[in-house]
């Protein structure tokens, strides 16, 4: 199955500056899943230590060793030893690792997107043409031969999408999300291919 992409090939050379909304839904999930989570920064003691109670798990400690902290500097650390910074990012690396894998594994992610069967909406924020050749369309279908700017955010109650969403996010699968792109603005009127390509876009979650 062609992918949402492929509705504009070429579009970059006019000078159309975006990207895949694969790639853009790709990154709001991830935001979602950043965002949440301990509020107080790990720079702080309060933050770093409620990160470490959350990596106190077997598969936490795993992440740490993996990402440079030992089992001996952790117990430096209770001594009183002061981690460094570059330690204290190596320790907030693997708590956001932790963090997206649970929320994956356990289908809070899911539950969150699919919001009681009502889904939720996606805000698409389009391409930006100011700098587009003269003379020539960033627009699909046309050939290059007319203008063809779009310049409307449009809005879209996404439903029934967020599970195979959230599969394709936690696999990195961007040509599967591209496919889910194509279903989510073919749900829109006949212009729907020009929002392929998007400067951005926003999930209300």
């Amino acid at each position: 199955m062609a992918g949402a992409s492929e509705l504009w090939p070429g579009w970059q050379q006019f000078g159309a500056q975006g990207k895949k909304g694969a790639e853009a839904l790709m990154a709001e999930v991830d935001r979602i899943v950043r965002e949440g989570g301990i509020a107080s920064p790990a720079t702080t003691t309060r933050g770093l230590n409620a990160r470490l109670r959350y990596l106190s798990s077997p598969a936490g400690q795993e992440a740490l060793r993996t990402h440079g902290v030992s089992p001996r500097l952790l117990r430096s650390w209770k001594a009183g030893g002061h981690p460094s910074a570059a330690k204290r990012d190596a320790v907030e690396k693997a708590y956001q690792e932790r963090r997206r894998a649970n929320l994956i594994r356990s289908g809070a992610l899911v539950r969150l997107l699919n919001n009681d069967g009502q889904g939720r909406r996606i805000e698409i924020y389009p391409v930006d043409q100011s700098h587009v050749l003269g003379g020539y369309s960033a627009g699909p279908g046309t050939g290059g031969r007319a203008r063809h700017n779009v310049d409307q955010v449009r809005s879209i109650q996404g439903r029934y999408i967020w599970d195979d969403v959230v599969s394709a996010y936690a696999d990195g699968d961007v040509n599967t999300m591209d496919d889910i792109w194509l279903d989510v603005i073919q749900d829109m009127d006949s212009m729907y291919a020009a929002y392929a390509y998007v400067s951005s876009i926003s999930i209300g979650a």
